[in-house]
């Protein structure tokens, strides 16, 4: 098994893991609708909260997660400061609200991908770039 191929298993593994997390009623935030669009393409049902959609205010964001009322809350903001800030301020305020916030899966697609996705929406680019890899070092083998 390749680089390319290791990589795309291990994100097929992530996004298993977030269809199961998802399904038993964990809320999914993420930065905008685009980034919903793409989990929703990816095969993610559950309920996913677009944080900067409709010009929510940091304090909206809270109140909205608060009326909820879950107790863990899958943080997938996008991987560039900006997306990394939100999700440590996110993190601090859902601990003071009780909440569980799990960081684990945005830890682990952010080491996978490195400097290659820079959000959440350009992750099903990325797996279709990862496969025409495969097929071309399938074909050049």
């Amino acid at each position: 098994m390749n680089a390319f191929e290791r990589k795309l298993e291990e994100i097929k593994r992530i996004l298993e893991e977030l269809r199961q997390i998802s399904s038993e009623g964990a809320l999914i935030i993420v930065e905008g609708e685009k980034d919903v669009k793409s989990l929703r393409n990816l095969g993610i049902e559950g309920e996913i909260l677009p944080v900067k959609a409709f010009g929510r205010s940091f304090i909206d964001v809270l109140g909205e997660i608060e009326q909820w009322r879950m107790m863990e809350v899958v943080l997938l903001m996008d991987f560039d400061r900006r997306g990394r800030e939100w999700t440590m301020r996110l993190t601090k305020h859902l601990e003071a609200m009780k909440a569980k916030p799990n960081l684990t899966l945005w830890r682990r697609l952010l080491s996978l991908t490195g400097r290659d996705v820079k959000d959440i929406e350009g992750l099903s680019r990325y797996i279709n770039t990862l496969r025409e890899k495969i097929g071309k070092d399938i074909l050049s083998s």
